[in-house]
């Protein structure tokens, strides 16, 4: 576990210096080619510094962090788009938490302070649930395993958004700056349209926007008619959030891919695009009741969860190894020294 620490510490120091030469740079590399080959380096190295983490809960925000977000945020600022780039330049103090964490600013309104309140709530009551949802795992022996991949579900959602909510907080408090939501109560969603575009990981949705959707798009206007353009780009959207998912997941377990992962965002795609042809040849001439489009779109995302997104993250039991992960650095704080997590057994799993 100490060396996990040293090793933790140790590249998010690389990290740090590789986003103070990226800033740097934008100084005598205009936007475009010339930028683009100095960022490559940066690109390149960020997509290899999650390789010597080996720990569940340290490894895969890192990986997420930064071989997901800040490189897609580098690949745009490269070419003068994305977060990033802004008339006059961000200071470093604000280019560097917005390169590698998961936030957007948006401007302060009584609207953004009311769910700035409400999202401090919700933080509270997903970690109250969260804490219910860990003892339920001591009766896991006598509940169905499909009742188990539900609490899973659950237990992500709870997670990520904990995650992504107190980092957040934090840059707030330390910035001062008003940040959009991760989430939007996706449990509301109405449609997949919906759940993908407007509710969950809002992060990753407004970074697969402008480097995959928006392209793909601008070069289909050009080819099909203009109604069908959107069609496309959908598919290429989760086709690379995929390939992602299926990267993180790699550096996750360390096995080799099952492309299961892949197939769960294709499918999703392809229903989102069907979904979005059809809605476009009715013409709002029939509109299916929220009640009943918002439940199904929920239920068809939980059972290709259950079919094709857990069981290639579960063979290298992620639970076991984040629970005795997380008891570790409990002793650790309660009695002053490093514990093997080998040495740990997790009470309920």
């Amino acid at each position: 576990m100490e060396g996990e620490i040293q090793n933790f510490i140790a590249v998010w120091a690389i990290v740090l210096t590789s986003l103070c030469y990226s800033h740097t740079i934008a100084k005598f590399f205009p936007k475009g080619k010339s930028r683009f080959l100095a960022i490559t380096p940066i690109v390149c190295l960020f997509f290899i510094l999650p390789f010597y983490l080996t720990s569940i809960n340290l490894g895969s925000t890192t990986s997420f962090f930064i071989a997901w977000l800040a490189n897609f945020k580098l690949l745009l600022f490269a070419f003068g788009k994305g977060p990033l780039s802004s008339t006059p330049p961000l200071p470093l103090s604000t280019f560097i938490p917005l390169a590698c964490l998961p936030i957007k600013c948006q401007t302060s309104s009584i609207k953004t302070i009311q769910k700035s309140t409400k999202s401090t709530l919700n933080l509270v009551t997903k970690i109250a649930l969260l804490a219910i949802l860990i003892r339920v795992y001591n009766y896991k022996d006598h509940l169905h395993p499909k009742i188990i991949l539900f609490f899973y579900c659950l237990h992500i959602y709870f997670m990520l958004e904990i995650m992504l909510t107190t980092v957040s907080t934090m840059v707030r408090v330390v910035s001062r700056v008003e940040l959009e939501p991760p989430f939007d109560e996706p449990y509301k969603t109405s449609s997949l349209q919906d759940f993908w575009g407007r509710r969950w990981n809002l992060m990753v949705t407004n970074i697969l926007r402008p480097t995959v959707y928006d392209p793909v798009r601008s070069i289909m206007l050009d080819r099909i008619p203009r109604k069908w353009a959107p069609l496309p780009p959908v598919l290429a959207t989760f086709f690379v959030s995929g390939l992602m998912h299926e990267l993180i997941f790699y550096y996750i377990s360390r096995q080799n891919p099952s492309w299961e992962v892949t197939c769960f965002f294709i499918i999703h795609g392809v229903t989102l695009t069907l979904e979005i042809m059809i809605k476009k040849l009715l013409n709002g001439k029939f509109l299916v009741p929220r009640i009943i489009s918002g439940p199904l779109a929920l239920g068809f995302i939980i059972l290709t969860s259950f079919w094709l997104f857990f069981p290639p993250l579960l063979r290298g039991k992620p639970d076991v190894k984040g629970c005795t992960e997380s008891l570790a650095f409990l002793e650790f704080v309660r009695y002053g020294k490093l514990v093997s997590p080998s040495n740990i057994t997790c009470p309920f799993l």
